[in-house]
């Protein structure tokens, strides 16, 4: 895990040690343990490297990184099977000089370029430069676990692991104001049609699953090298199917666990972060104690404190624990401004982050987590939707089985048969309803613009779009839209303190088996994750397998931001004409507070 930067110019006045060397300190933070640079012998590329030391220690395996006097690498991440990659690669006659995975990437590409990507199970961003083809090849993980932010001119492609690296390099910190209007209007991080676009003008992310490659400082292509199947279905059995799932995530968790450097869990007491544990628990050596650590949240009905009690006392692990409080949380939410870069969801994140300082504290350089897992195994309730969408037109006595299971199971607190057979006869029907509600009524909430501001944004489709098909939304939630932010919280939050963050349900072998899968494998009789329940209830504790609530490191929502910093983010957005500070949205105080670091130079 590390940061890295680099530039590919045609113009050799753009690349000097001087500017990389800006854009690595500026990303320091997530690479503690030492840093380099380099430039090639043209004086057109140049590559910067901050690192974090999880695999090979010693300096031999600093970056970037060179290969067969052809490649330089600078690599952010983790190839979990490079033991196995590097035993297939000396058996055809590569060399190698360390103990990394990075030198396994170089020479895996040398044998395969751009289908070295399809071999490796790994979380990854990174750049090579091909002295030979005098190109550089760029990719990103198949789901977005690692960063690579982009701008690119008329003279230089500049690429970093966070936007303050570009910064440094004096490019421009312009917001993007269609994100801000889609943001400040409909709660949304995401610009749908434009998925590669950043809350700043003339940044970009690389999508996850894409590589690109510049020449001459100009990019030549871009594409996607994998994506999910949803109509190839098993006819497998529900208990194959449970082996075969306990079995892929077992070998994930073992991937996960290489490491040089002292390993924990995070632990929320949820059903994902406890079955992570419980298998680590069947991995690790008799004598080995396992750290974990958790956010709680004193005298407040969401604290999870009795959850993790159960999990800690079934495995006698060496549990640490945070407790936040309002004060705690305003001392460092700038902080978590300055690490995020761009606005991010609940404030559950600043709860992350105290996480990942506490395993600083006690010298924990590597967690394991449980994200990942709802957007493929049906943890969020409006998924419900979706799967009685369907079973409306396909099987209706089956829908009404399952939907008096739902209002029982939740005591007939959502009302989901609202207009579900309307909206299964005429499934673009409610989307096309928003849309009339938004151009033409304009509606309550876009009342709080600055008039000019709405005027220039407010033509845009509603951007929230559900699917009929629950494959289709939990493949829209996984790949495009969901994921993608929450990975990007767990990175910066982790990197702020110099951390590594790694995912064991976001193998792709174990995600592309899941959706394989019939709907009722994952959500049958009103639960979520009903096949993943099932898989673990003989491993954990009855109240965990059967929980109804999802929680998270969510903390207190009132009484926690100070009125202070709300009172000047309204006045940052009324003086850059973004809001009517006359006309407020009673609920948008977090929205106007983060809207408004986006001005901030």
């Amino acid at each position: 895990m590390c940061g890295i930067a680099g530039i590919i110019s045609n113009n050799t006045n753009n690349v000097s040690i001087a500017i990389l060397k800006k854009m690595t300190d500026a990303i320091s933070h997530r690479g503690p343990d030492g840093e380099g640079h380099w430039i090639n012998s043209d004086c057109n590329v140049g590559f910067g490297h901050r690192r974090l030391s999880i695999i090979d220690l010693s300096i031999v395996a600093n970056q970037p990184m060179h290969y067969l006097n052809r490649y330089t690498i600078v690599f952010n991440g983790e190839i979990y099977n490079y033991l196995e990659l590097k035993t297939e690669l000396e058996q055809k006659g590569y060399i190698f000089n360390t103990n990394s995975d990075t030198e396994v990437l170089i020479a895996l590409y040398d044998l395969k370029k751009e289908k070295c990507l399809d071999e490796l199970d790994g979380m990854f961003a990174f750049a090579l430069y091909d002295n030979y083809e005098k190109i550089t090849f760029c990719a990103r993980d198949r789901f977005g676990e690692k960063p690579f932010y982009y701008h690119i001119n008329n003279d230089a492609f500049y690429f970093a692991s966070e936007m303050k690296a570009l910064w440094d390099a004096d490019i421009n910190k312009e917001p993007n104001l269609r994100k801000v209007f889609l943001y400040l209007a409909y709660n949304t991080q995401d610009d749908t049609k434009n998925l590669n676009h950043t809350f700043y003008k003339n940044i970009f992310n690389l999508e996850a699953a894409h590589y690109l490659i510049v020449k001459d400082g100009k990019i030549q292509t871009i594409k996607r090298y994998w994506d999910i199947c949803i109509t190839q279905k098993s006819d497998i059995s529900f208990d194959e199917a449970k082996e075969r799932i306990l079995f892929l995530l077992k070998q994930s968790i073992s991937r996960r666990l290489r490491a040089d450097v002292p390993i924990g869990s995070s632990l929320s007491g949820g059903i994902d972060s406890s079955s992570i544990v419980a298998i680590i628990n069947q991995l690790k050596n008799i004598n080995q104690n396992q750290k974990t650590f958790s956010a709680r949240f004193k005298d407040f009905k969401n604290d999870e404190g009795e959850y993790i009690k159960l999990v800690v006392d079934k495995f006698n692990l060496n549990a640490h624990e945070i407790f936040l409080t309002p004060e705690l949380i305003n001392e460092q939410i700038n902080k978590v401004f300055y690490y995020q870069e761009e606005p991010f969801g609940s404030k559950s994140i600043i709860a992350q982050y105290f996480v990942m300082k506490l395993a600083k504290d006690n010298n924990v350089t590597v967690l394991l987590d449980g994200q990942g897992a709802d957007e493929y195994f049906a943890g969020y309730h409006n998924y419900f939707i979706n799967l009685y969408r369907s079973l409306i037109l396909l099987n209706k006595k089956e829908f009404k089985i399952q939907i008096n299971q739902y209002k029982n199971l939740y005591n007939n607190k959502f009302n989901l048969e609202s207009n579900f057979k309307l909206y299964a006869k005429f499934p673009k029907l409610k989307n096309n309803l928003r849309n009339y509600k938004n151009i033409i009524l304009k509606a309550p909430y876009l009342k709080q613009f600055n008039k000019d501001f709405l005027n220039e944004f407010h033509q845009f489709e509603y951007p929230h779009i559900q699917n009929d098909n629950l494959s289709e939304e939990l493949k829209l939630s996984l790949t495009r839209v969901g994921l993608n932010n929450l990975l990007r919280y767990a990175d910066r939050n982790s990197m702020a303190h110099g951390r590594e963050v790694r995912l064991p349900f976001l193998n792709h072998q174990l995600v592309e088996f899941v959706f394989t899968l019939p709907d009722n494998f994952k959500l049958y009789n009103a639960w979520t994750k009903y096949i993943l329940r099932e898989t673990m209830k003989d491993f954990l504790p009855e109240q965990i397998i059967w929980r109804k609530e999802k929680i998270g490191f969510e903390p207190p929502q009132a009484k926690t931001i100070d009125k202070d910093l709300i009172e000047n983010s309204i006045n940052i957005l009324n003086k850059n004409k973004i809001i009517n500070s006359n006309v407020l949205l009673k609920n948008n105080d977090w929205e106007y507070l983060q809207a408004s670091k986006l001005f901030e130079t």
